[in-house]
């Protein structure tokens, strides 16, 4: 057994023993035969030497037979005399697809459920880890796992730490091969996903590729050997930077979730920037094999398209965001495309976009084979609050007066569900206008009213009070807020501040939601978390330039204002920083956080050069000066800042967190129960109040709900029909992912990534299965 592989009684753990080597077995068994071979050589000719006789000896005999040994050796571990290793025979498989997990969240329907119920309510309770795989590649810079991994054909594709892409045998986690990408901070959210597309190379040949989006790259890499297909793209290599009428040098976008396939179309999105450097968000299909581009979508539309007119005509050429990060769904059988879309940049201040600026926070309907809009509807107009449709929409059906309805469900970061005919975007259920309060930062022009459905009811709390968990909290945080709009879901930014609940993550949030169509339950995994920020304005004339003062503002503002006095000795003043600190002293502090400050070691470092610069080469005379003068060029936000008390946990009326069943037919929730706790809270004596929470849940035939998602680092199953837990277990790092169900082996797994790295949670860098216990005497199902 290869020294890497450790098997503990049932459980198999995977490490890296030394640097990261792609196709390592094939390196050792390459290793291996060459030194049997010396070893046979030399046997021999010390034989010959010796006696004058030939291999007809004891130990010459004893030599050939390594020799076959090593042959043997090598023609059944798959690599041939350069060490290269030979199609996996696993693939080659008849497996159904529905006991696997062929796709990012399960299908193209974006669905997450299984249809194997070998492990249900019955026997959930003897879930036990099977195999545990672990490259050991988290690092001290707050790495994440964010991959729902794919199982094709007995084979199990994900992303480690480091953005390595590996494959496994989904039967016992052993490491069939692996791809270094070796990007561990690409990108914030990045690697959520893979696409594996199987059709004809080039040359007629039959393929099976994996497709990665790190960065502004789509990368293709051979299924079954782990290496570059070169004839994709450029080498490999398809920039989405290119065909999205900037130069390319101005771009900057990064593939947050995957894309969703169409046949030999690969339907893209991407993530940008929220600031005024946005690119725009157009969604491309993109032709397999060739990497070719095969239709564009322009969601921010050119002058004379449909749309134009909803976007101011100067500058509409700089105009970015409108673009789809959270994931596409795919209705196969109609061919038609689901996009959710995100907000227009700058997210918070829109006086340079007066209008509704379609097809930002959208959901849009297009035609898949060639990027034709069929239909849209608009969830957000002129949007100032960040709400991105933060998920992929689900395909599901609605039973009204006996007839079955084509549906597809968006649900929102503030805590509702739309529901719109699949075809022709009607909405299923009365759309009421909500007014918006204010007027907003000085330029702005809020839309006057925004929807909102009346039913299903919201899934998220909407009434924001404030926590009295503890009563010394309870005054904190009255006076962190004080003046501030509360309670107004589309109150306009202001400089006084707004109090905003559900918060910028949502409310629905990037996991997705599970669709179980024997029930007609949708579950959602929700956050009910407060955020609030203020307006400040951006000055004018010499100094700090605009860049590295809104950096500042947007990371650190929030806490130390954006004077830089701070707030007593919980937020210290900034001012005459250096007089105490040596730049790169700070600098540590902004990476790996000190006491209530967190670490920031998810964001590009470029990106965090600029709070620095702006702390040691802004004078606090000047920027008194030029904000006295009132030269104001624009506004920003001051930060983005979960509302918590003095102890980490929600200045809000817990629960903070919860796993909701909506019941499509009735329109209404069929249960709700917390989710998880922070460790904070238990410190405490708390528990049962609910947590922050990212990933999402999967629904089984068997009955049951899997989720991890929650900061306390477990992973559990609650009964689908009551929402009662029915088993938990502690993962080795948070489980901030979706899982996968599928079959190997005749056996039924549910796998997570466990990687941290987020809400306050060390990093970690395992893929852990679960699975029932082998029962004595019965063998697997081959």
């Amino acid at each position: 057994m290869p020294a890497h592989f450790i098997r503990t009684s049932s459980v198999a753990t995977t490490r890296y023993d030394r640097p990261l080597v792609r196709n390592r077995p094939a390196e050792r068994r390459t290793r291996f035969t060459f030194f049997a071979r010396a070893f046979c050589v030399t046997r021999i000719r010390q034989e010959h030497d010796q006696q004058g006789i030939v291999a007809s000896s004891q130990s010459s005999r004893l030599a050939v037979a390594l020799v076959l040994c090593a042959s043997l050796i090598i023609s059944l571990t798959g690599c041939d005399k350069s060490g290269e290793r030979k199609p996996h025979s696993t693939p080659t498989r008849n497996v159904s697809p529905h006991t696997e997990w062929r796709s990012y969240l399960g299908d193209t329907a974006s669905n997450q459920y299984s249809p194997l119920a070998s492990i249900n309510r019955d026997n959930v309770e003897q879930l036990e880890e099977a195999w545990r795989y672990d490259p050991g590649d988290a690092d001290d810079y707050g790495t994440l796992i964010p991959t729902n991994p794919l199982i094709v054909n007995g084979i199990l594709y994900g992303l480690s730490a480091r953005k390595n892409l590996f494959a496994l045998d989904a039967s016992n986690g052993k490491e069939l091969w692996v791809y270094p990408f070796d990007q561990p901070h690409i990108g914030k959210g990045s690697g959520r996903g893979l696409v594996y597309w199987q059709g004809r190379s080039q040359t007629g040949e039959k393929t099976a590729w994996i497709l990665v989006g790190l960065g502004h790259e789509l990368f293709a890499v051979d299924a079954l050997r782990g290496t570059r297909v070169e004839e994709f793209g450029d080498g490999g290599v398809v920039d989405l930077r290119k065909g999205l009428d900037r130069p390319i040098d101005e771009v900057n976008l990064s593939v947050i979730a995957p894309g969703t396939l169409y046949g030999n179309l690969l339907i893209q999105g991407f993530g940008t920037s929220e600031f005024y450097d946005a690119a725009p968000g157009y969604i491309r299909a993109y032709h397999l094999p060739t990497g070719d581009l095969r239709w564009t979508f322009r969601t921010i539309p050119r002058a004379g398209d449909y749309g134009a007119d909803s976007w101011p005509d100067k500058n509409r050429s700089q105009f970015g965001g409108a673009n789809s990060w959270a994931g596409i769904t795919v209705d196969e059988q109609r061919g038609i495309a689901y996009v959710p879309t995100g907000s227009a940049a700058y997210d918070y201040y829109g006086a340079n976009r007066l209008g509704d600026n379609l097809f930002a926070n959208s959901l849009v309907a297009l035609d898949a084979s060639t990027g034709q809009r069929l239909w849209h509807y608009q969830i957000v107009r002129h949007d100032l609050w960040d709400r991105d449709l933060p998920t992929p929409p689900n395909l599901v059906t609605i039973t009204r007066d006996g007839e079955r309805i084509p549906a597809v469900s968006q649900a929102t970061k503030s805590g509702h569900l739309f529901l719109f005919h699949r075809d022709t975007g009607e909405p299923l259920f009365p759309i009421e206008e909500i007014r918006v309060t204010g007027s907003g930062a000085p330029g702005n022009q809020p839309a006057d009213t925004q929807p909102l459905p009346t039913l299903p009811p919201p899934f998220a709390n909407q009434q924001f009070e404030v926590s009295q968990v503890r009563t010394q909290s309870t005054a904190y945080i009255s006076t962190l807020i004080e003046g501030m709009a509360t309670n107004q879901p589309f109150h306009a930014p202001d400089e006084q501040g707004l109090v905003m609940f559900p918060g910028l993550d949502g409310g629905a949030q990037w996991g997705g939601q599970a669709y179980d169509a024997s029930s007609d339950l949708l579950f959602i995994n929700t956050n009910e978390v407060p955020w609030y920020f203020r307006m400040v304005p951006h000055t004018t004339g010499k100094g700090t330039p605009y860049s590295i003062e809104f950096a500042y503002l947007h990371y650190c503002g929030g806490c130390h204002g954006a004077d830089r006095q701070g707030n007593g000795d919980i937020f210290p003043s900034l001012q005459n920083i250096g007089d105490r600190f040596w730049p790169w002293q700070v600098w540590d502090i902004i990476r790996h956080g000190r006491g209530r400050m967190p670490a920031f070691a998810n964001e590009p470092w470029y990106f965090m050069l600029g709070p620095l610069l702006y702390l040691y080469a802004a004078g606090d005379n000047e920027i008194a000066e030029r904000s006295a003068s009132g030269e104001v060029a624009g506004y920003l936000t001051d930060g983005f800042n979960t509302l918590t008390d003095e102890y980490g946990l929600p200045g809000s009326r817990p629960p903070w967190g919860s796993l909701v069943a909506v019941d499509l037919n009735r329109a209404r929730l069929a249960w709700k129960v917390p989710l998880g706790d922070y460790p904070q809270a238990r410190d405490l004596g708390l528990s049962g109040l609910g947590a922050e929470n990212y990933g999402g849940p999967v629904v089984t035939a068997g009955g049951l709900v899997f989720i991890g998602a929650t900061p306390d680092q477990k992973f559990r199953a609650f009964d689908k029909n009551s929402g009662a837990l029915l088993w938990e277990t502690d993962l080795p790092a948070a489980g901030f992912a979706t899982p996968a169900v599928y079959q190997a082996s005749g056996k039924q797994f549910v796998v997570i990534a466990a990687g941290g790295g987020k809400l306050g949670q060390p990093s970690g860098s395992a893929y852990v299965a679960y699975a029932l216990p082998q029962t004595e005497g019965s063998t697997p199902s081959p």
